[in-house]
């Protein structure tokens, strides 16, 4: 396994760190207080082509491997989560779909003006009786000579309100369970299509998630995306692959954390010494070092095995688990580190504390990881 990256992604990575340290860390307290990105701050992500992470050159993005991805995400995770989950989510799970399982009328119709960030992507699956329980769908597409009509509602989708392209999943066919389950490129301008309430988060500011209505939605029958009746298939193609990205997005976020508790701990001072000399204060700061570099390992192994092309359900499973647990307890020590200015919102500690919360459950619970975890062991023990 080899990662090393090579000079185009280096300087690219280099762009992204001073782009996050001297532009969006200046904002991130704004963004946190107004729920909103500065528009100069999105504007300027879409010029260095962060939109365009995971789209092929020729349709105008970047068209880099998942090893180079997670690199330029562990950057991004360094700084406001919300910021970070606008791009991230559009990059994966908001562009993925078509990338792969489009065919080329599709590809050329919507990935040069999502390259751009023109057009923002976004992924619809859950609703309110199928979130972990993903086959449970209701929301129904019937097929009306050269169109579907969609019906249904979805719920909890992260780049409602800035998306201009969803990726939908629905039932044609309720007779034959996850089988029936068939994706759709939806835009946010066809007839019967509509944001319903924005959801209040306990975190990711300026990151917004909302209601989808689909009432009689039209959706031409060329924008089945894939085959019809592999779109529980397809989704859980979707999530697995863009696991790596969201456990290097959580892998910046523990490393930023580890150097403001570093920074912290050698500055307070406690008993007449600074803190990190205490050893419950050290211990904790050994241990979120650890954690670290051991996701950093574990996440750059998973993303070369995406390049490779091979198969890693198992491994993109413990990956989005392991990710997200580390990141919950690194917070958490950081936290405690920082004491009373940790708890305190004026200081980052306690956003990345609440932001922390929610990896733990979005795109597949820990739960339900350890179930896909288990049930993969069993296959290979059998």
């Amino acid at each position: 396994m080899d990662f090393q990256l090579d000079e185009d992604i280096q300087f690219l990575k280099n762009n992204i760190r001073n782009f996050v340290e001297n532009e969006v860390e200046k904002v991130a307290m704004q963004i946190e207080k107004e729920d909103k990105i500065p528009e100069r701050t999105i504007e300027m992500a879409k010029e260095m082509g962060l939109f365009g992470l995971s789209i092929p050159e020729e349709y105008g993005g970047l068209g880099i491997g998942m090893v180079g991805k997670c690199a330029l995400y562990e950057e991004l995770g360094k700084t406001h989560n919300g910021f970070t989950t606008l791009i991230g989510a559009h990059t994966g799970i908001g562009t993925v779909g078509i990338v792969e399982l489009g065919n080329e009328e599709q590809k050329q119709k919507y990935l040069p003006d999502m390259a751009s960030g023109k057009k923002i992507g976004a992924f619809a699956l859950t609703e309110p009786e199928a979130g972990s329980n993903a086959a449970n769908l209701k929301t129904t597409a019937v097929k009306n000579g050269d169109k579907y009509t969609l019906n249904g509602t979805k719920h909890y989708i992260t780049n409602a309100t800035e998306a201009d392209v969803f990726t939908v999943m629905a039932v044609t066919d309720s007779s034959k369970g996850a089988k029936g389950i068939t994706s759709f490129i939806v835009e946010k301008d066809f007839p019967g299509f509509q944001v319903g309430a924005i959801e209040e988060k306990m975190g990711l500011k300026g990151s917004h998630s909302a209601e989808l209505i689909l009432e009689d939605c039209e959706v031409p029958e060329e924008n089945v995306l894939g085959e019809v009746g592999k779109g529980y298939v397809n989704a859980l193609k979707i999530l697995t692959n863009g696991r790596a990205g969201l456990a290097a997005r959580n892998l910046g976020s523990c490393q930023k954390l580890l150097d403001m508790s570093m920074e912290y701990a050698q500055e307070r001072k406690q008993f007449g010494v600074p803190i990190i000399e205490h050893q419950a204060v050290a211990h904790m700061i050994a241990e979120i070092g650890v954690e670290t570099e051991a996701l950093r390992s574990f996440t750059y192994r998973v993303a070369w095995m995406v390049d490779q092309g091979e198969k890693l359900i198992k491994e993109a499973a413990m990956l989005k688990l392991y990710g997200s647990e580390v990141y919950n307890r690194v917070a958490d020590k950081a936290l405690q580190i920082h004491g009373g200015v940790g708890y305190i919102s004026d200081y980052p500690i306690e956003r990345y504390f609440r932001d922390a919360r929610i990896t733990r459950i979005y795109e597949g619970t820990s739960e339900i990881q350890k179930n896909i975890i288990a049930g993969q062991l069993r296959k290979e023990y059998s």
